[in-house]
């Protein structure tokens, strides 16, 4: 694994702009680490945190709940009303809307959904999606159709989505949403590249998304702020942590729709 170059820029609010922390991290249903899971998040001090995997089953709101608690933190939405995504945020985000999605299942395989929302952080109006897409590659890339054409009717002109893509940057469903969105781990690298495994990081299978308008700062892997040990005891997954730049005004006429699937 690599280390961080610099130090990743802070949250702001800034003149006609906004600079937010995004998370996205699959927990595994916490069944590891907790403790070391919400000191992983904490660490990264996220704005916005894009879950795969949240608890799903027995007492799953409570779960979700004691890992909001735990990462000073809300929850936005999703666990198991969206089949696993959920979406947490910090205090400076103003929710405006929220929304679950459950994707069409394929009998034999495991219900899929986004947890997404609509929320304005230091005057930035910003989408958010959360995504755990299939391992089944047909379903996979029909579920990236999806995603892009969920952002593009969210109504907004920035917008941020990421999870676990179960997918390298070389398939087809992962250079789909390259395509029409920024990748934002390619755009500006910072920290570790690899998401998968934690005791053995050998390839990227996790991301974050940016439509274009957005500035990215850097991203990828915490591994300089997280401990390591942390990082291998709290799931079975690395984070992915993005500092980006949303702009406070509109963008210019058309380039919301470059976000449509291809």
């Amino acid at each position: 694994m690599s280390t961080p170059d610099g130090e990743l820029p802070a949250s702001a609010t800034e003149s006609g702009s906004a600079v937010i922390r995004v998370l996205s991290y699959n927990i595994r249903s916490m069944r590891d680490d907790n403790a070391a899971l919400a000191r992983v998040i904490r660490a990264c001090a996220p704005d916005l945190v894009l879950i795969q995997e949240a608890p799903r089953f027995f007492r799953w709101r409570k779960a979700a709940a004691r890992l909001a608690a735990a990462t000073d933190l809300v929850i936005l939405g999703g666990g198991a009303t969206a089949a696993g995504p959920m979406l947490l945020c910090s205090l400076r985000a103003t929710v405006e809307r929220t929304e679950d999605v459950l994707l069409p299942l394929t009998p034999g395989l495991h219900r899929r959904g986004f947890a997404t929302a609509v929320v304005r952080i230091g005057g930035a109006r910003l989408g958010v999606l959360s995504a755990h897409l299939s391992l089944q590659e047909a379903e996979r890339y029909e579920q990236t159709g999806a995603l892009l054409d969920r952002l593009a009717g969210m109504g907004v002109d920035h917008a941020i989505a990421g999870g676990d893509l179960n997918e390298r940057p070389d398939g087809r469903g992962f250079a789909r949403l390259a395509s029409a969105l920024q990748d934002c781990r390619q755009v500006v690298p910072w920290g570790g590249e690899f998401t998968s495994t934690p005791t053995d990081p050998h390839q990227r299978i996790d991301a974050i998304f940016a439509t274009r308008g957005i500035e990215v700062l850097g991203c990828g892997v915490p591994l300089g702020l997280a401990a390591p040990a942390d990082l291998r005891a709290a799931t079975d997954y690395l984070p992915v942590l993005a500092a980006v730049r949303v702009p406070s005004g509109s963008l210019r006429g058309g380039e919301r729709d470059q976000v449509r699937a291809r």
